[in-house]
């Protein structure tokens, strides 16, 4: 009993080093963990290319390549598309502004019963003035601070050449890494770590994949039906943000669904576009709760939206824009050792008393027997129950 406790203090010990470490470095983890993201999305195509009787190295080379050239199309189709758009957004900020100063703010300063010199054009102008010298002084220090040392930018480029390479040779080695982890493991928690790994690598696939494809799905969905059948001029620079953000429940909805409406209203003037608007959004609702996600993504995740927002929100409290990008795919791990955990809690005895038996389990056999005894019909179970007041044979 004391070796064993001992054993369970090391390991105990031992994650928390290795916690305490990821927490110091998580400033220079980011290359290595969307290299990592990389080959974890690469790493069932390059398995499947293997059971085509390739190497493990050219079936790599072709998912990389293959990875490589969709990234680098991606970016060829939308920065040019990203330009026009912002372009579009800045020649249409007068229009934005003269909205709210003219339209906007005197609604609401009927309907609040608010002070009109809240929105006076004037203060507030006066009010940016006298904050704009604290903005430019900042900007300049961060400037400075740059340019006179060159290092942030060598690190940012460092940075962003390290992403590929790592990439390629974690995908290269997955396997093997895996299956080092799996050697160093200890032998009596191996079965059940190996257990969880399984699960949490489907539902990490199931989440991965599947939420970059609902991303780029309602991405495409939103920008499109905002450009031609809205017919808003920043309709695909909505459309992308909305799809881009809906990794958070209702975020990328209420975000693109009051930017589309603002626009609409700016652009037109009427009551109909903002109605097309509507229409537009519910339908991508519509389409995401129930053909994307369960299609794509499934149920296995079960993550509640409130877990998910909290998920983020700590994620980017802990450790910044790494602890975004991971805090659902961490979440999602979690859930499942916290399904692991609660049915541990359910078979141990500080949830049923110790030498009582497990209700719901002795229910469980009572049906069965119950079952059992239906289907075997009664004449067998009478003669079941009779047999042991019958005499014996004679030998």
């Amino acid at each position: 009993m004391i070796q064993e406790n001992h054993r369970r203090w090391q390991l105990l010990a031992i994650l928390a080093v290795i916690g305490f470490l990821l927490w110091r470095l998580s400033p220079m983890l980011m290359p290595f963990v969307v290299a990592a993201m990389l080959a974890y999305l690469g790493d069932p195509l390059a398995d499947r290319l293997e059971r085509l009787h390739m190497s493990r190295t050219l079936a790599v080379s072709i998912v990389f390549l293959v990875l490589m050239l969709a990234l680098g199309g991606a970016l060829l189709l939308l920065i040019p598309l990203i330009s026009r758009q912002i372009e579009n957004l800045i020649q249409n900020v007068p229009r934005y502004v003269d909205w709210a100063e003219h339209t906007a703010w005197p609604w609401l300063q009927v309907k609040l019963h608010l002070d009109p010199r809240t929105f006076e054009s004037d203060q507030l102008i006066a009010t940016i003035k006298e904050h704009i010298g604290s903005v430019g002084g900042i900007a300049g220090q961060v400037l400075g601070k740059v340019s006179r040392s060159g290092l942030g930018v060598v690190l940012w480029l460092t940075n962003l050449v390290l992403i590929p390479v790592v990439a390629f040779y974690l995908l290269r080695d997955w396997d093997r890494l895996v299956a080092a982890i799996d050697c160093l493991l200890p032998r009596s928690i191996q079965p059940t770590i190996a257990h969880l790994a399984r699960e949490s690598d489907v539902v990490l696939g199931a989440f991965v994949r599947g939420q970059l494809l609902v991303m780029l799905a309602l991405g495409v969905y939103y920008g499109g039906t905002l450009s031609l059948v809205a017919g808003l001029s920043v309709g695909a620079l909505i459309g992308m943000v909305a799809g881009l953000l809906s990794f958070v429940p209702y975020l990328g909805f209420i975000t693109g669904f009051a930017a589309a409406i603002i626009a609409a209203l700016v652009q037109y003037g009427d009551w109909k576009h903002p109605l097309i608007v509507c229409a537009v959004f519910i339908v991508g609702q519509l389409l995401e709760g129930y053909v994307l996600v369960p299609k794509l993504v499934g149920e296995k995740i079960g993550l509640h939206p409130v877990a998910v927002i909290f998920a983020v929100l700590a994620g980017g409290e802990l450790f910044g824009f790494l602890g975004v990008l991971l805090a659902l795919p961490a979440a999602s791990v979690a859930m499942v050792l916290l399904r692991y955990l609660m049915e541990r809690y359910r078979h141990s005895e500080l949830y049923t008393e110790e030498g009582e038996a497990d209700p719901v389990l002795h229910d469980t056999v009572a049906e069965v027997g119950v079952a059992v005894s239906s289907a075997a019909g009664a004449v067998e179970v009478e003669a079941v129950i009779e047999t042991p007041h019958e005499p014996p044979a004679a030998p």
